[in-house]
């Protein structure tokens, strides 16, 4: 009756629908899930909810999910394998209809928990010993392709001595980054000189931290790459407190192309990951999945981009 299924006279509709009233009842939503067997619910797992880079992507998920009456669950799962782990357990409890997993680093334990579960989850990078019978999509930016065009623009602009710093080498997104850096080096004949190359958190502090200690070494860089811009940021901050003109003396160009890039005191050349596009496919594919039965995987790639702004230039002969 209240949902307006079935016959019933207008009359006893009328003291029903009144008594409702009166008494404030609401269909209750876990009610609804026993009998639809849907939840309605996303969960969007984020490694780190201070970093602007995932704002946009939050965005384009949630445009796509409302156009499904679909709601997100921010997962927040501090950059630890062991949470993305845990969550991917939430899932498998029925806690939502699928999920989508950012990580830094789709180690062989949490690709092998994303094979076992049996609700859709799409993932936003590529991943070792990838399988045609995967039961789950990923989309993705390449990365290496994104500090290759970093790195790429710094030495057009005749600069060779180029310092890194990127996220720890011992996980994916660090390692695919710090790949590109150095192939658009060897590429042009540029010797890799691990001497100015530092591994950072993707962190403004981290970032500060690292170009400290390259700016104490003897050898001195004329451009540096930073992992993302958070880091970019305070490495920028660090040339100012030692009175390093940016880009007169340094230039630096960053990845991510964030907001934060037009608020620095020398607009930060960065390279954009296509951030919202990437939260709206990644939700596409997995409504795909949830309200479609869509089977055969999908793997879609998106192509970074340069914006070039005043914190690179050509070097100073």
């Amino acid at each position: 009756m209240l949902n307006n299924k079935g016959y019933c006279s207008p009359k006893s509709r009328e003291i029903v629908l009144k008594a409702a009233k009166d008494l404030h009842y609401t269909p209750t939503h876990a009610a609804r899930s026993l009998k639809s067997k849907k939840t309605n619910k996303v969960l969007m797992c984020v490694p780190d909810i201070c970093n602007p880079f995932y704002f946009k992507m939050i965005k384009g998920v949630n445009d796509i999910l409302e156009e499904h009456d679909y709601f997100m669950l921010l997962c927040y799962t501090r950059h630890s394998t062991r949470q993305e782990l845990k969550l991917i357990q939430v899932l498998n409890e029925r806690y939502g209809d699928g999920m989508i997993l950012i990580s830094f680093d789709f180690n062989e334990k949490i690709i092998s928990s994303v094979r076992d579960c049996p609700l859709p989850i799409v993932l936003t990078n590529k991943y070792d010993n990838e399988k045609m019978l995967d039961n789950f999509d990923y989309v993705y930016v390449d990365d290496r392709k994104g500090m290759y065009l970093a790195t790429a623009h710094l030495i057009d602009q005749g600069h060779k001595d180029i310092a890194l710093i990127s996220g720890s080498r011992s996980e994916q997104v660090g390692r695919e980054r710090t790949d590109g850096y150095s192939c658009a080096l060897r590429d042009t004949g540029i010797p890799v000189d691990e001497s100015y190359m530092v591994e950072s958190d993707y962190t403004r502090e981290g970032g500060y931290n690292s170009m400290k200690k390259l700016l104490s070494r003897k050898k001195r860089m004329s451009a540096v790459v930073c992992s993302n811009d958070l880091a970019a940021i305070g490495c920028m901050e660090a040339c100012y407190e030692s009175h390093v003109n940016i880009p007169d003396d340094i230039a630096i160009v960053s990845m991510d192309n964030t907001d934060y890039c037009t608020c620095t005191r020398s607009a930060l050349s960065s390279i954009d990951m296509q951030q919202e596009e990437l939260g709206r496919t990644a939700a596409s594919l997995l409504m795909e999945r949830i309200n479609e039965g869509r089977k055969r995987k999908k793997t879609i790639r998106l192509e970074p981009e340069l914006v070039v702004r005043n914190s690179s230039h050509k070097a100073l002969s």
